[in-house]
Order: C-alpha cells, then structure tokens, then sequence
C-alpha cells in the first residue's frame, strides 16, 4: 500500500493568503477557488468587485488542474489547436487558463483556480499561492 501527502486547511489557507496577496498587489478583482485531488472544493473566496459568473469558473478550472494533474491551460490549447472532442470530456468543465495543479512530492494533491482577469494573470495568482507552500 502507497501513502501520498494531502492538503491541509492549513496548507490551503497559506495558498489562499499568497494568491489573495498577488490579486491585490495587482489590483485584480478574481475568485480564488482551492480543491483536493479528487477536485472537492476546499476554499472558495470571492474578491470586492468580481464579476459573479468567476464564482463557478473558479472552482471549475480548479477541478480541471486537479483531476487531470495538469494545468488547465493545457485543453484550451487543445480545444484552440482543433481537438473539439474535448468539449465532451465528462467531469472537465473549467478548460481554461487559470487551474494549476499541486504536487507534492511527485502527487497531486489538489489545484488552485483563479478567475476574473486575463487568463495568464489567474495563473499568475494560483501559481503565487501554490509557491507560499514552498515546494
């Protein structure tokens, strides 16, 4: 039998203070959203000023990193170079910039998901607060 790390609350709100720190360094109005592994919401944070629907694309590209232990930037270029068919990939909702797996250790334990300003600035926000964890 296996054992592998997991996040704890602990863990998620160093990551949720790092990332709510980059957003307003930068004056960005986004939704932080932290699951586990299995894409389980942990942490789900709601900037002054942020468009309501960031609210569940958050989550949604969190969920993404997660389940497939990738950045979720990776299907949107899939999707954005032709592969159409990944629309219809069950359970992967937030295809877009922004979802960033965790890994500890060589496993994924779980994903941050930014949402509210331009792509690669959400990626910016859940990759700063993936580094407080100092991995």
């Amino acid at each position: 039998m296996q054992t592998k790390p997991i996040l704890t609350l602990d863990d998620v709100k160093k990551i949720a203070a790092a990332a709510e720190a980059e957003a307003k360094a930068n004056n960005w109005a986004v939704v932080i959203a932290i699951v586990d592994d299995g894409g389980h919401l942990m942490w789900l944070q709601r900037l002054d000023g942020v468009a309501p629907v960031s609210a569940h694309i958050a989550p949604a590209k969190a969920a993404t990193a997660a389940l497939g232990k990738r950045e979720s930037k990776i299907y949107e270029d899939l999707i954005n170079n032709g592969r159409y068919s990944f629309l219809s990939a069950p359970l992967i909702e937030g295809m877009l910039e922004g979802g960033v797996p965790i890994f500890v250790d060589g496993h994924c334990v779980g994903a941050v998901g930014v949402s509210g300003v331009k792509s690669q600035e959400d990626a910016q926000i859940a990759k700063a607060g993936i580094a407080a964890l100092g991995l």
